[in-house]
């Protein structure tokens, strides 16, 4: 057996360490002499490791989701192996292994399978308001339960609680009519909510905007919009919307279906940094 170590390259100046993406072979699989075998993440860069010889994958030292520094030992390659024997691939490091660990946790706790897991915003709202984790159904991926079907669940409780004499009813229908509030659950209708890590580049990014914010000055800029034509529909439905409501047509209504539109189109702008997610 011929062993050709395989090793985190030399980083960049003033970078300490990196961050393992995803193996891209596993153990026990052929390599080709410069094949991309794993990507590996910096605070400046994605660097490429290639396999520096050409043989087996005979073992993963560091898995996916592993911190490393240059020149570490990430796997070990058999320039005489036979694919499809190999040493056990290492296990999975700390970072990545968490998120498992927590899943089997949260169905160990609940007594239930896969699909009776929590996400962890869903599974704060549960603790908050005392609900089973298999009281609730689940919309998201395998089953598990997201933010939106809990609060979807505590919705439909608040509202077999409430009895229909409770709801108030001092405004005058003929001014404005009665109408039920939606649900929570019909408010999120179908979105999902992701949670999605920090890279190390991105996280340096925000760290370098926040950075920036606080030792510079800020500069407003200022776009103009043709108004006319939502002021001429605003005008041309105003009394008939007044005596109908009784209430009077504003801007606001306007900008908040063009941001609606915007986001619909746009998603990933309806998100906010948690921790390092």
């Amino acid at each position: 057996m011929a062993i050709v170590e395989v090793k985190v390259p030399q980083l960049s100046e003033s970078v300490a360490e990196a961050t393992m993406l995803t193996w891209k072979k596993k153990a026990g699989e052929a390599v080709a002499v410069d094949e991309i075998l794993i990507e590996i993440e910096t605070d400046k860069v994605v660097l490429e490791v290639p396999a520096p010889a050409a043989g087996v994958l005979a073992e993963i030292v560091q898995g996916d989701g592993a911190t490393v520094v240059a020149e570490q030992l990430i796997a070990k390659i058999d320039t005489e192996g036979t694919a499809g024997v190999a040493a056990p691939a290492a296990a999975p490091a700390a970072a990545a292994a968490a998120p498992a660990a927590a899943v089997a946790v949260a169905a160990a706790a609940t007594g239930g399978s896969k699909a009776d897991v929590a996400m962890p915003a869903a599974a704060k709202l549960l603790a908050d308001n005392n609900l089973s984790v298999s009281a609730v159904a689940g919309t998201g991926k395998d089953g598990r339960v997201t933010k939106g079907d809990v609060l979807g669940a505590v919705a439909a409780g608040a509202a077999k609680a409430v009895a229909p004499s409770a709801i108030p009813t001092g405004v005058p229908t003929k001014a404005l009519p009665q109408v039920a509030a939606p649900s929570a659950a019909q408010n999120l209708g179908d979105r999902p909510e992701q949670r999605v890590p920090m890279s190390r580049l991105r996280a340096r990014v925000a760290e370098r905007l926040l950075q920036s914010q606080s030792t510079n000055a800020i500069l407003t800029t200022f776009n103009e919009v043709n108004m006319a034509p939502v002021m001429d529909m605003r005008k041309k439905f105003q009394d008939a919307f007044t005596k109908e409501h009784g209430v009077k047509i504003g801007f606001m209504s306007f900008f908040v279906k063009a941001a609606v539109h915007a986001l619909k189109k746009y998603p990933v702008l309806n998100a906010s940094v948690d921790g390092n997610d």
